[in-house]
């Protein structure tokens, strides 16, 4: 039975041979303040096995030494534990694990035992017991009982692990500082966009209040990470309301950034005045994907440092792919109507934010799907997790992408003196703003300005303009 142990975790478990096997990176310095300390560990065996003695071996090893412990007796089966034929091959003592002292240092793998005495039901470590961690690597930690009789040990207590700079998990810590650098890159974008919408407080559109709420949370986000991450690498703890609610401010900002993008999709305030008939259907869709995502991160995250097993995480991400799924599909599809309506309208200033936004979410897409591959590749490819060092970085990328695809949002519908050009109007000719009546005025090839002709819609009329006389009608043609 595996699971990844981090820092300090409480053990309560009813196993077979192999008690617990947790595993976690370790980064080491030359002053060995990295260790793994044992607290509280007791063992308790079943009455039936108490009329005679029992072992129990506690084996710290790193996942480059892997096989030095166990081994196989000509080419069968591999045993951690000592057989009969590995005796007579090895040398080592049946009954009990196989070690195999390490090229790198002899004193590796650690071995350390447990007696269990006669008509005893029990049998305690040494308190605070440590083993001093001089390499850095990824270390494992088996308890193994090799004699069929102790099968149904109860073991108890709980194991600490530090690092060098504390302890946050190998895989966790480089995470900190990268959170430092989000909140920084946050709040410069905060600064930038806040700064803009304040000054043209008074041309705000609907849209760019909900960016100013995703720019918001994005930041209040990163900076409670970052405390959550500080928090535990001080104490070893991860605080249950600490951790919730970086969580529930998370999910609340992936739902309002996946909504706002839909509505931008959908032309929210810029082809349409409101969403109509599809205001509940996005409220209903939202509500889902923030319940999905709240309670993956909530039983990923919240009062727990292990990872989650295979099965339990396909059960929590399953549902949660599938709704990122349909709303991306869903956001694809109302673009395209929305480019289609601004192509009718001849709306060129609009139509062409929309084609930028449409080129950025496509390269998001791909992306995305791209670095889901290096990520089952990646995993695949290191089922001993000895590529530790850099797993931070999977985690680190879709922030960087969100972040990314914000900025792209926030540049191209930043708050100006002319943001309501961007706005829904009911006017007729509204697809003739100021942009597109210049564009009508065209210099030929020898230097002549041509006229072009536009009908005015309410009298049927012909205008004709000449850029040569200030833009003044020359002629009141009729048909």
């Amino acid at each position: 039975m595996g699971m990844n142990f981090s820092l300090q975790t409480h053990i309560f478990l009813l196993i077979l041979t192999i008690l617990l096997k947790p595993r976690e990176g370790i980064f080491s310095s030359s002053d060995s303040r990295s260790f793994v300390r044992f607290d509280n560990i007791t063992f308790w065996r079943p009455k039936s096995a108490a009329k005679s003695r029992g072992l129990i071996q506690v084996v710290v090893f790193e996942a480059a030494d892997r096989n030095n412990i166990g081994g196989s007796a000509y080419g069968g089966q591999r045993s951690i534990c000592c057989t009969s034929d590995l005796s007579k091959l090895q040398g080592c003592k049946q009954g009990e694990v196989l070690r195999i002292p390490s090229a790198n240092d002899l004193n590796w793998p650690i071995i350390l035992k447990l007696h269990f005495s006669r008509n005893s039901l029990s049998t305690s470590m040494k308190n605070h017991e440590e083993v001093r961690i001089s390499k850095t690597g990824m270390y494992n930690l088996f308890f193994i009982a090799c004699d069929p009789k102790l099968k149904g040990v109860v073991m108890s207590g709980k194991t600490v692990w530090r690092n060098s700079n504390g302890y946050l998990p190998g895989r966790m810590a480089p995470l900190m500082r990268f959170y430092v650098f989000m909140s920084l890159v946050y709040f410069l974008l905060a600064v930038i966009w806040f700064t803009q919408y304040i000054r043209f407080r008074k041309d705000i559109l609907q849209l760019q209040h909900c960016i100013s709420v995703v720019v918001g949370l994005g930041l209040f986000q990163m900076i409670l990470w970052y405390l959550e991450y500080a928090n535990f690498n001080s104490t070893g703890m991860r605080p249950v309301v600490l951790t919730f609610w970086v969580v529930t401010v998370g999910a609340v900002r992936k739902t309002i950034a996946r909504l706002l993008v839909l509505c931008v999709s959908m032309g929210y305030g810029v082809v349409r005045p409101t969403l109509g008939g599809l205001t509940s259907k996005v409220l209903l869709l939202g509500i889902t994907y923030f319940l999905a995502s709240e309670l993956l991160d909530i039983t990923e995250y919240v009062g727990t440092i292990n990872d989650l097993s295979g099965r339990a995480r396909l059960v929590l991400v399953l549902p949660d792919a599938l709704l990122d799924a349909f709303i991306i599909l869903w956001i694809f599809t109302a673009l395209s109507r929305t480019l289609e309506q601004l192509q009718v309208k001849r709306s060129a200033v609009k139509l062409d934010i929309y084609r930028k936004f449409s080129n950025a979410l496509a390269a998001v897409v791909f992306v995305s799907v791209a670095w889901i591959g290096y990520e089952l590749y990646f995993k695949a490819t290191d089922p001993f997790n000895e590529r530790w060092q850099s797993a931070w970085i999977i985690t680190a990328f879709w922030d960087v992408l969100a972040f990314a695809l914000l900025c792209v949002i926030c540049y191209l519908w930043a708050p100006s003196q002319s943001s309501q050009r961007y706005a829904y109007s009911e006017e007729l000719g509204e697809e003739f703003d100021e942009e597109e009546a210049q564009s009508l005025t065209r210099e030929k090839p020898d230097g002549d300005i041509s006229l072009v002709e536009t009908k005015d819609k309410s009298g049927g009329g012909t205008h004709v303009f000449d850029d040569e006389d200030d833009g003044e009608a020359e002629e009141d043609k009729r048909e």
